[in-house]
């Protein structure tokens, strides 16, 4: 049984929901009450569900977002003075969703309902699309809580803008509004809270029905593997993953389809076609 379609594992989460319907999964962050704040449970939850989404061929594309009107308020600072308490250097991470987003397989859209920082800004900059609300404020504001930022910003921030304009964010800790998101690279579009969602589902819908899912897969994992490497190393991974897709059933079910104009019919799978990869794959799969 597909564990996305598993009801035993459908039911377990409680800082989250998860949804799978016609190929898109929907993971909402799931504490309204608090404005969807971090909390160590939601992190082990959300990197089950990518690594669900990761695994299973039935999720074409993945949209993140949060219950209420906000993505995620960032850390819980109810805990007061010990909110940023020192902890188990064996235990702790920056980044404490594990697979990262951009480990994920699969197209992940950060559908930004509402405000976002902190912590919460940080994982969407780990997605590789963000739809943001023209009213939601959106800011990396850790050093002015007296910490750092975290969840890899440092390095993802800066492929996204550039590091001068990282530095004018991340070193003020200032907040930005949908618009100026857009403005800046931060985000794709700015839309009115209540059309974030579904103009993310617009993108998704459109990957999960036109596009072929091992190629997909490929492609996103060679563009954030790309900033890695030089030119040469690029023309090579292309070079190989090619001969990996060519002749395939898919590069001859897509010329076919566009020139009988129907829908394509794909057969390979990410789980079950899955290349050799031409450089070493961090991480893993569970």
């Amino acid at each position: 049984m597909s564990l996305a379609n598993s009801s035993d594992n459908a039911t377990a989460y409680e800082d989250i929901r998860f949804e799978l319907s016609d190929g898109i999964a929907t993971i909402t962050l799931n504490r309204p009450d608090q404005m969807n704040s971090f909390s160590g449970k939601m992190g082990e939850e959300l990197g089950h569900a990518y690594r669900r989404c990761d695994r299973d061929d039935a999720v074409r594309a993945v949209i993140l977002t949060g219950a209420g009107r906000a993505f995620c308020a960032g850390a819980d600072m109810t805990m007061g003075a010990d909110t940023f308490a020192s902890q188990d250097a064996s235990d702790f991470s920056a980044s404490p969703v594990s697979p990262p987003a951009w480990e994920v397989r699969k197209p992940i859209i950060a559908a930004l309902n509402g405000h976002a920082v902190g912590l919460g800004l940080t994982l969407a900059l780990q997605c590789d699309m963000r739809i943001v609300a023209d009213e939601g404020k959106y800011g990396v504001l850790q050093v002015r809580r007296g910490m750092m930022p975290d969840a890899h910003c440092h390095w993802t921030l800066p492929r996204l803008i550039g590091t001068e304009r990282a530095a004018s964010l991340l070193l003020t800790g200032r907040k930005v509004q949908g618009p100026e998101a857009v403005s800046l690279g931060l985000a794709l579009r700015s839309v009115p809270g209540a059309e974030v969602v579904e103009t993310a589902r617009e993108i998704a819908r459109d990957i999960a029905e036109n596009t072929a899912p091992l190629s997909v897969a490929i492609t996103k994992k060679l563009l954030w593997q790309s900033s890695a490497l030089d030119a040469g190393q690029v023309e090579h991974a292309e070079t190989e993953l090619h001969h990996h897709l060519m002749g395939k059933p898919d590069a001859i079910e897509g010329p076919m389809a566009f020139l009988e104009r129907r829908k394509p019919e794909w057969k390979l799978t990410v789980s079950g076609d899955w290349p050799q990869w031409p450089f070493p794959e961090e991480g893993g799969e569970e």
